[in-house]
């Protein structure tokens, strides 16, 4: 019913920037969250970011914090997220993801998210 389609991802030297973008189609509500989740190959799929549709309110992991912005743009059924400062170890197939019961409780729990996008690889270059 929601489709989820993630873009903007590439090759970036460290210390660069990328901005993702997700586009959001299909049956949604107001009342969404939306996620960024970033998976590196050997390693468990991580949060990275959140967006709530009130206020809107924002929250990061810690290692992202200070460098990537988190925003919506409700008129053009899109999320986005800008990366500053990009670093080697932000390497990862990045994915979107909504939840239509949005807690911050479970924010960071992939399985609790009801949609996901295909994903985008950033790759970050000495």
């Amino acid at each position: 019913q929601v489709q989820l389609v993630e873009s903007g991802g590439g090759l970036v030297q460290a210390g660069g920037s990328l901005r993702l973008s997700c586009a959001v189609s299909g049956r949604t509500f107001s009342s969404y969250g939306m996620g960024w989740f970033r998976q590196a190959p050997g390693k468990e799929r991580e949060f990275v970011a959140a967006i709530t549709w009130r206020g809107p309110y924002t929250y990061y992991t810690d290692s992202v914090k200070g460098r990537f912005t988190i925003t919506r743009d409700n008129a053009k059924n899109t999320v986005y997220l800008q990366m500053n400062s990009l670093k080697p170890e932000d390497t990862a197939v990045y994915y979107c993801a909504a939840e239509s019961q949005w807690s911050i409780v479970t924010m960071t729990i992939p399985n609790k998210y009801d949609y996901w996008g295909q994903g985008t690889q950033v790759t970050v270059s000495s």
